[in-house]
């Protein structure tokens, strides 16, 4: 049986605090925990234009880690500044991929203190857009203690070198033949209708639901199915 992971993308000062505190609310019901992707430092135009600056952010979101939701670093400024895809190609911009070991090294460096400067340690690395190269890899190695990535395409977790990689594969909640499935949400334009879909998916499948720790970390390899997954997930996209 698969086992289920709900992973929710940015979270920053500039966010729509009230599909936020839905999405919360839903989730504290079924008592779901989930990966939360926080900007350090929302530079991302479209985001800024739309919603006003929360001054309280950091406290919600110190919050939510004390209901048991699980910190991700979701990249430094969520601002795109190259068209590559590099080792998971899902789009072709990226706020790292393409860049300089040493200028990506900046930018985790300080976002990384960022958070940690508000007392959040996060646990968790992913990039804007699923987009990073071995450059990013690197520069979260030499930059921070995070060693843990949510992002490729795979069966189940795996392990490749210092890091190990939660898959993510679907970008809604459904049925999945594999081992370990990340669902990954925007609750900023999250739709009423999608809101209905997930809390009848989780109503059905609560128990299939975990929340991020490190049992689930394990030492086995990517292998030839994942490869296979992978391709085959990239030439649907």
């Amino acid at each position: 049986m698969a086992r289920y992971i709900l992973r929710l993308d940015d979270a920053s000062d500039y966010m729509d605090i009230e599909k936020w505190e839905r999405m919360a609310a839903l989730l504290d019901k079924y008592d779901i925990k989930p990966i939360f992707g926080i900007i350090p430092q929302n530079r991302d135009e479209d985001f800024v234009r739309k919603y006003t600056k929360n001054p309280a952010f950091w406290d919600w979101a110190m919050q939510r880690i004390k209901k048991g939701w699980t910190s991700a670093m979701h990249g430094y400024e969520h601002r795109y500044v190259t068209k590559e895809g590099g080792m998971n190609p899902v789009n072709k911009k990226s706020e790292f991929a393409g860049l300089s070991y040493e200028e990506q090294c900046r930018k985790i460096k300080a976002g990384y203190e960022i958070m940690k400067d508000h007392g959040i340690m996060p646990e968790i690395f992913f990039a804007p857009s699923h987009t990073f190269d071995e450059n990013t890899l690197l520069a979260i190695r030499d930059m921070t203690p995070i060693r843990v990535i949510s992002d490729t395409i795979a069966y189940d977790v795996y392990k490749k070198e210092e890091f190990w990689f939660i898959p993510q594969q679907s970008g809604r909640v459904r049925t999945l033949p594999f081992s370990v499935v990340t669902f990954c949400y925007h609750p900023n334009t999250v739709t009423n209708v999608e809101f209905d879909r997930i809390e009848k998916f989780i109503h059905r499948y609560q128990n299939s639901f975990i929340q991020f720790e490190t049992t689930i970390l394990k030492t086995r390899k990517k292998n030839i199915f994942d490869e296979c997954l992978q391709k085959i997930y990239l030439f649907l996209h």
